[in-house]
């Protein structure tokens, strides 16, 4: 079968990856140009490329990539359509649903598996991984994906999946940007939702849209709340969750709410009581979520933290001597609040290093702009960050977070091997 794949973000290259994965061949498009394509790990050399003006084409035996344009004859004549979640709204994602060829009305056979979703700012991944250990050790098979951003295989590859085996349940972690698209594409039982912070306001506009949106996709749905999420509770079917109250190695009273959300959608499903609290007293933080290591006088907390909402709930439990963060994208404006919360704990240094982007010049102006007059480092690769880390290792504690989850991995990685040595 031959699929169209519409907007090659995260999410579109996911999904040529998994098609291809499943002997599919594969038309691909995207009107902008300049697309980073490392993580489809074309071979150049079993390649044909075609430019003409502003056009670029990429061909081999079972893929072609359109760049530049869309082939809207070549798109409708193929069998099966996958958009990506930020064309939703278009006129374009219109024209695919009435045609009846995207591919979650073509093959439907995942939507019979019961499905869970979990949304929100901050512990989507987290809540995610704890409830899948809790159900694979209640014998269950567990079937995970969604955001693509946030390290699982994207919404397409779980319908394929499905497709090929049977499985128990589904858990779909659903990015707060993607709520209209998941809502069309999965027919969810319950849906958890972790939290409500400040970020993708680039997208949303405002918190309260944001709140609408979340709104309109509860509709219908058994819904998990925090018990602090009182706005939420003019839905019938509400379930109200606090914060989980036995033994984590988790730390971080965020993650203490996260193992609660688990805990009680596991209880809804009369889950053993016994294999809930022994799966979250075990569970071990996943990679670039927010870990805790030892290093001469001091320790260091370390985690994706790319919001303000995120950086403010682990400030408001510890003071930090330190506190090293990393940049956003220059376009996302509202990750840049971050600096402004960091500012406001008045740490005694901020270590600024590449995150997303190197947009440490932008930092900086954030920070003289609000009047942090607090010492400012720069640390421009791994090594400068831990010769700083190591500086500061005899102040009592240390954080780094921020944006960018693969240079949070490898800064923590590092930080192991030296906790390992110093022991």
């Amino acid at each position: 079968m031959r699929t169209a794949v519409i907007g090659l973000g995260v999410e579109g290259i996911k999904a040529i990856k998994s098609l291809l994965e499943n002997d599919w061949d594969v038309y691909a498009t995207d009107l902008k140009t300049d697309i980073n394509l490392e993580d489809l790990e074309i071979s150049y050399f079993d390649v044909n490329f075609f430019t003409e003006n502003d056009y670029i084409t990429i061909s081999n035996d079972n893929l072609i990539i359109d760049l530049g344009f869309n082939d809207m004859d070549t798109i409708f004549t193929c069998d099966a359509i996958v958009l990506s979640p930020s064309l939703w709204n278009t006129q374009l994602a219109k024209g695919v649903i009435e045609s009846g060829k995207h591919i979650s009305d073509m093959f439907t056979d995942y939507k019979n598996i019961f499905t869970i979703g979990i949304t929100g700012t901050n512990g989507k991944t987290t809540t995610i991984s704890m409830l899948k250990e809790i159900l694979e050790n209640s014998g269950k098979k567990v079937l995970i994906g969604g955001n693509a951003g946030g390290g699982f295989n994207g919404y397409c590859d779980i319908l394929l999946k499905a497709e090929k085996e049977n499985y128990d349940i589904i858990l779909v972690e659903v990015c707060d940007m993607t709520l209209a698209y998941c809502d069309y594409f999965f027919d969810f039982d319950i849906i958890g939702i972790t939290n409500i912070g400040n970020d993708h306001m680039d997208v949303h506009g405002s918190i309260e849209n944001y709140k609408n949106s979340l709104i309109e996709f509860f509709k219908g749905k058994t819904v998990f709340v925090d018990n602090s999420l009182k706005e939420f509770n003019q839905f019938s079917d509400v379930l109200n969750y606090n914060q989980y109250k036995n033994d984590l190695k988790v730390v971080g009273e965020f993650n203490k709410l996260n193992a609660g959300l688990a805990s009680e959608i596991a209880k809804y499903l009369e889950l053993d009581d016994e294999i809930i609290n022994k799966t979250l007293k075990n569970f071990e933080a996943i990679e670039g979520r927010l870990k805790k290591f030892r290093l001469n006088d001091s320790e260091i907390f370390i985690g994706k933290t790319d919001n303000s909402n995120a950086v403010k709930s682990l400030l408001d439990e510890k003071y930090f001597y330190a506190i090293f963060i990393g940049t956003p994208r220059v376009n996302e404006e509202h990750r840049f609040d971050i600096l402004n919360v960091v500012s406001e704990y008045n740490p005694e240094v901020i270590v600024l290093f590449p995150g997303l982007d190197d947009t440490i010049d932008y930092a900086l102006y954030r920070l003289n702009s609000i009047g942090y007059d607090g010492r400012i480092e720069i640390a421009n690769n791994l090594d400068e960050i831990i010769r700083f880390v190591a500086e500061y290792s005899h102040e009592n504690s240390i954080f780094i977070g921020g944006n960018g989850q693969q240079a949070i991995i490898e800064i923590q990685e590092r930080l192991e091997a030296l906790s390992q040595v110093s022991d």
